[in-house]
């Protein structure tokens, strides 16, 4: 039966499919539950495809995280250690140079305008940044000054800068404003003279220049690069903390000489990476600051792209296993299908031989007591036609007629009954389809006439005989002219038309004018246990038709309009194929 449903067009094999049936199409339940058997099963191969993948990446999200966390401090680390290095060159360099002038140069020298603006003159070319360089003595005041401000005569013996120069020696101070109220810091150098005293060389430098020097290295401007003293004042501009001289926000790192970076929380509640270091002989503390998100930009990128390979892969793996699943749980339950058609076809055959040979044995016990009855009743008839008192009796002869007729047509039913029944076994015979349809009609005839339904038999001429099997194609007939019979109502027609199709098959059109089938189910009414009949149906009997129509090597069509009738066109092979099934099953 299988077999022979594929054949049909835009069929479905086996109506609805397995997640949405909760019973067979007989109305028996399936030997599993194949929804459940699906689910479980996209379940289990899921968990068994995925959760491998998903470790995976999440160990792999751990190992990478773990690996930036112990990372991240390094570029941090490296720009706070380049640009040490680099104030600290900027810082000595400009010391070197002072101490170069104290050194080479006498007291007179120094106080000298014209030598000091030759000196200032060579600094500057030599190394750059230098706003202003004077001479003062031990009291404090200034003897002789070169630069854009007017600070000859200034006493500085009340600033710290000098108070630290002269127990020092050399001195660089922090960024102040000082006389002129402008940021900038100072450089100073003491030099003892012979005969008594002190004098010291003094140069200023503009904050500014200090702040170029330490532009962010790694040419990556959300670093803020800045400088603050011991007491947490800026020296430099922040990018994030603010100007020269305003206050720092974060708390002043403990002292080091060496670089130390942490994570630290900033303004807002934002995580920061801050490495600092104090750099030598000065009161300086260079300060790095970096967002933490900015550092991990790249490992978010890293992570997204991980997470969305997970998505696509999970993605795919899962319509995978459903596909597969599907297709094998379909396999089942088509096989599940087939199994239950086989077993109502075996059973559908058995009690078709059952009611063959019962309807046999029933045939055959009514003829004996008919062929008595006739006998006796044609003996009746020879005694009555002996007497001339008897044979004038017309009433009486004709009751012993009617007997006579009763008998001959029980006599002609029961032998149609037994045409039927001894076909039961299959064989091929060469058969005139027209006699057929004529035997069929014969048992059908009585609730055709008494439904006053009109049958018209339409035969070709010539018509040749074919070799089937006469059984098989009784039964074709018989269901298809049932359906015919159910559709019309009383005082209906069906015609039959029999002719050559294409020198090599016979056609055999049963059409009636009944309700007719939709066009939905003209694609489903091959189906086993499809059935437009509601309690009264099976619907087995089209679905076996098709089947014995297949086995006889024919085909078999449908056209039909609901409320104007159907008409059902059997082509049948005159001579069948070597390899028609119905031969190979006798």
């Amino acid at each position: 039966m299988s077999q022979h449903m594929r054949h049909v067009p835009g069929h479905r094999r086996f109506g609805l499919p397995f997640w949405q049936a909760s019973t067979l199409p007989s109305g028996e339940k399936p030997l599993f539950n194949y929804r459940r058997i699906w689910v479980k099963t996209v379940l289990g191969m899921s968990i068994v495809a995925l959760v491998p993948l998903v470790v995976m990446t999440l160990f792999n999200l751990y190992q990478y995280d773990k690996t930036l966390a112990a990372e991240s401090t390094f570029p941090v680390m490296r720009l706070v250690s380049d640009t040490q290095r680099t104030i600290e060159a900027f810082l000595e360099e400009r010391k070197a140079a002072i101490e170069f002038v104290v050194h080479d140069n006498d007291f007179a020298a120094l106080s000298d305008q014209g030598r000091l603006q030759e000196l200032f003159v060579r600094m500057d070319v030599a190394f750059g940044g230098f706003v202003d360089l004077g001479v003062i003595d031990e009291t404090g005041k200034q003897l002789a000054y070169v630069g854009p401000y007017d600070l000859h005569g200034k006493n500085y013996a009340d600033q710290d800068w000098f108070e630290q120069v002269s127990q020092r020696g050399i001195y660089v101070s922090d960024v102040f404003r000082g006389y002129r109220d402008v940021p900038h810091m100072v450089i100073a150098a003491k030099h003892d003279k012979e005969q008594g005293g002190f004098y010291i060389v003094r140069a200023t430098i503009d904050a500014a220049l200090l702040t170029s020097r330490i532009n962010p290295q790694d040419g990556n401007s959300r670093s803020d690069v800045f400088i603050i003293n011991q007491g947490g004042i800026l020296q430099t501009t922040s990018t994030r903390s603010g100007k020269v001289l305003d206050r720092y926000s974060l708390h002043v790192p403990s002292p080091t000489s060496v670089p130390v970076v942490k994570r630290v929380e900033g303004p807002g509640g934002r995580s920061l990476i801050l490495g600092h270091v104090y750099i030598a002989d000065t009161p300086f503390i260079l300060v790095v600051a970096k967002q933490h998100r900015d550092i991990l930009s790249g490992w978010w990128k890293l992570r997204a792209t991980l997470l969305t390979f997970l998505a696509l892969s999970s993605a795919v793996i899962l319509i995978v296993v459903v596909a597969v699943v599907t297709f094998l749980v379909e396999g089942a339950y088509e096989a599940d299908m087939r199994r239950t058609i086989t077993v109502h076809q075996m059973e559908h055959t058995s009690k078709m031989a059952s009611v063959g040979r019962l309807a046999a044995g029933v045939a055959h016990e009514i003829n004996n007591p008919l062929a008595i009855i006739g006998e006796k009743a044609g003996l009746i008839k020879d005694l009555f036609t002996i007497s001339k008192t008897y044979a004038a009796d017309e009433r009486l002869m004709g009751l012993v007629d009617s007997i006579l007729a009763a008998v001959e047509r029980c006599s002609t039913i029961t032998h149609r009954l037994l045409g039927f029944a001894k076909h039961v076994d299959v064989t091929l015979d060469d058969i005139d389809p027209a006699a057929t349809v004529k035997e069929v009609l014969g048992l059908l005839g009585k609730e055709a006439e008494y439904r006053e339904i009109r049958i018209s038999l339409d035969a070709e001429d010539g018509l040749p005989k074919i070799t089937t099997d006469r059984g098989q194609l009784q039964q074709v007939l018989l269901n298809i002219i049932n359906n015919a019979l159910d559709a019309v109502k009383d005082r209906g027609r069906i015609d039959i038309g029999l002719a050559s199709y294409r020198h090599d098959r016979v056609s055999i059109v049963i059409a009636d004018d009944g309700c007719g089938i939709g066009p939905s189910d003209q694609k489903r009414i091959f189906e086993p246990f499809f059935t437009t009949k509601k309690e009264k149906g099976t619907g087995l009997g089209l679905s076996i038709t098709y089947g014995l129509v297949q086995k006889l090597g024919g085909e078999i069509r449908v056209d039909s309009e609901l409320g104007k009738g159907t008409r059902f066109t059997v082509l049948l092979p005159i001579r069948p194929a070597r390899n028609t099934t119905g031969q190979g099953e006798r």
